[in-house]
């Protein structure tokens, strides 16, 4: 494992300040919408900034709240890195203005609607057919025992996503610094292109309900028509999609 070249303790150690590629604009707004919402409900251990266009894609400035492998107590309460060998006070993490809240009231949530994150009411609506998690009048899900690689059971699709960073192959501190985070809350690091890298987090969606598994989005309408869950959440796994353990549909496609 290469050490990233860092100069002291700092709040690197403990989280990382990154652009993210959200959403691709080539099938429309509304594509890019479904795709954003989701990606941007994971809130868990990443605070986004606003939505920006970039040529074709839409983008976010990001803070991950992973720490970094190399960053280890010590016995008077500080830390050290185990990499380098600084020692000091224990380093706090960047931090951003947003709210990692998705829901505001029994009705009002946060989605992205027009390339732009905003509150919006939404109504109930019929279910889809074949929609997951909820299938019909019962969710499977409800006391599964699936879990992600952290052992958290429960709605693991929900928590578990992949996340693509823009960083170029020449920004070789930033891929370092994003290789070293803490596995398995990001791990499975991959060059996807000479500008981004393609990694694995565990961040848990804010608009799961209060038992954790239920989509709060599930059965409910945008305003200007449409289903407010995004799209690919619907998706049936297909045989050879990769399975957590003990999921429900294992079997069953």
């Amino acid at each position: 494992m290469k050490i990233p070249p860092c100069r002291a303790l700092g709040a690197h150690c403990q989280s990382l300040r990154i652009i993210l590629r959200v959403a691709s604009l080539r099938d429309g707004g509304a594509a890019a919408d479904h795709e954003a919402t989701w990606l941007l409900g994971h809130t868990e251990r990443i605070d986004f900034g606003p939505l920006r266009r970039v040529g074709n894609q839409l983008a976010a400035d990001a803070v991950l709240h992973v720490p970094c492998k190399f960053l280890e107590p010590t016995t008077n309460g500080g830390s050290r890195c185990a990499g380098h060998g600084f020692r000091g006070k224990t380093p706090r993490p960047h931090q951003t203005a947003k709210s990692a809240q998705r829901r505001s009231g029994p009705d009002e949530f946060e989605i992205v609607t027009g390339g732009i994150l905003r509150k919006q009411a939404l109504v109930e609506s019929p279910p889809r057919s074949r929609a997951l998690p909820v299938i019909g009048e019962a969710n499977p899900c409800v006391g599964a025992p699936c879990r992600t690689s952290d052992h958290t059971r429960g709605a693991a699709c929900c928590r578990d996503l992949q996340v693509e960073v823009v960083c170029a192959k020449t920004n070789t501190r930033l891929e370092a610094l994003v290789r070293a985070r803490k596995s398995p809350y990001l791990c499975k690091v991959d060059r996807v292109s000479d500008d981004t890298l393609g990694a694995e987090m565990i961040s848990a969606c804010a608009f799961l309900e209060d038992d954790a598994v239920t989509c709060g989005l599930h059965g409910r309408s945008r305003p200007e028509g449409g289903q407010a869950k995004p799209d690919l959440c619907f998706a049936w796994p297909a045989p050879t999609d990769n399975f957590h353990p003990g999921c429900v549909f294992i079997g069953d496609t």
